[in-house]
């Protein structure tokens, strides 16, 4: 008896068929479809009384989800992965929080300290370094799983600690940051995310924050406990932190301080830097290349942010209570006030989109983010949220310090 064999069908028919069985195959798949999206305009909103945040994207100016279960975020700062993707939301609580923005869920927590100011992640995207006011010091995490690499104290000698402030990146796996109470600025390098080294600088009496210049090459340093400022070329470090600015006040009755300014919020455009002054109703304007005054603008109330445009023409500062309802914006050719806006009440925080042609603002009194068009100076859109603080944009990701 002779075997019979099929016989393959022709590829005429292979090609007819084959669309036809993976059309029927796809219609009896349970998957339910996936949205695509990219992470560049991405951003989050911190909603402080609630412990959450809201994930929000730019291009249509909408809120895409609303995250829980963040903790205290009272004081939150935020950090982003290389990609974008994901928030690491410094709670404080002393909570380090991983969110999925592209699935608007927690992907990982940890409670590392019991109060905490915020913290950073290293140019490579591989460490998120957290700075605590209790117990103080410093502490390194896994990005990728949280897990605790390295806890660095901040303590003098005779075991006396201190709060940490001013945390920023640097380049090698290097974070800067300021002690507040030993007065010290202090280097530490994860090479060896296992073995950190540390180097010290003299910093000031009571250092309060601190930020690294957009090109990298800067670390100052403002002083609550005198006038002035501590800064540290980061080109040099061995030449140690230098004062600058030191007979600012001096000889002049300071104002009550009802919130302290944020020097990351400062600006540097045309080779000038603009800084708020503590108790002054001032900023004041430095040149970088001699870090020597050249200039004091006045200004409705004590400044809290004063932040560039992107493009560096603008400077747009916001006050502390009673005043934080009013915006005002400096032209920085001219030096002169040229707006002076009162957006909404409580207006705590502003972020620019990265090419600078909107701001967007946290009014935590009316429960709102503002939107406004920087050209125009007028409002362009908006949404409720619970007592909002920080705006948070996935493009920082791309800047150092930030």
């Amino acid at each position: 008896m002779t075997a019979r064999f099929a016989r393959p069908a022709p590829p005429l028919l292979w090609s007819l068929f084959l669309p036809a069985i993976v059309f029927l195959l796809s219609a009896c798949s349970t998957t339910a479809p996936v949205t695509l999206r990219g992470s560049g305009d991405l951003g989050v909103v911190i909603e402080r009384a609630d412990g959450r945040v809201k994930i929000i994207e730019t291009t249509g100016r909408s809120v895409l989800a609303t995250v829980d279960g963040l903790g205290d975020l009272s004081h939150a700062s935020v950090v982003f992965s290389r990609d974008g993707r994901h928030a690491f939301v410094f709670g404080r609580d002393g909570g380090l929080t991983k969110v999925d923005l592209l699935e608007a869920k927690i992907v990982g927590r940890v409670v590392q300290a019991g109060n905490a100011i915020g913290g950073s992640i290293s140019h490579d995207g591989r460490l998120v370094v957290v700075q605590n006011y209790e117990p103080g010091g410093i502490k390194a995490f896994d990005a990728d799983t949280l897990e605790l690499l390295a806890d660095v104290p901040a303590a003098s000698e005779d075991g006396r600690r201190s709060k940490v402030v001013g945390l920023a990146d640097l380049s090698g796996q290097r974070f800067i940051y300021s002690l507040f109470e030993l007065g010290e600025i202090r280097i530490t390098d994860f090479s060896d995310p296992r073995k950190p080294l540390t180097q010290r600088f003299a910093g000031g009496k009571q250092p309060y924050d601190a930020l690294v210049t957009p090109d990298g090459r800067h670390y100052i340093a403002g002083l609550f406990g005198e006038d002035g400022l501590a800064l540290v070329d980061l080109w040099k470090p061995e030449l140690g932190s230098r004062k600058i600015l030191a007979g600012y006040g001096r000889g002049e009755q300071p104002l009550p301080v009802y919130k302290m300014p944020h020097l990351r919020g400062w600006s540097v455009a045309g080779g000038r830097a603009y800084l708020p002054a503590i108790g002054r109703h001032e900023v004041l304007v430095v040149d970088t290349g001699t870090w020597q005054e050249v200039g004091r603008i006045a200004v409705k109330s004590q400044p809290v942010f004063a932040m560039a445009r992107p493009d560096g023409r603008e400077i747009w500062v916001n006050f502390a209570f009673p005043d934080n309802g009013w915006v005002q914006v400096i032209d920085t050719l001219s030096g002169q006030i040229t707006h002076t806006l009162q957006p909404g009440r409580g207006i705590l925080h502003m972020e620019f989109l990265s090419k600078g042609h909107e701001v967007w603002m946290s009014a935590r009194d009316d429960n709102r983010v503002l939107i406004y068009d920087t050209a125009t100076k007028k409002p362009i859109g908006g949404f409720d949220a619970s007592s909002p603080s920080g705006i948070f944009f996935t493009t920082r990701a791309a800047r150092t310090g930030f």
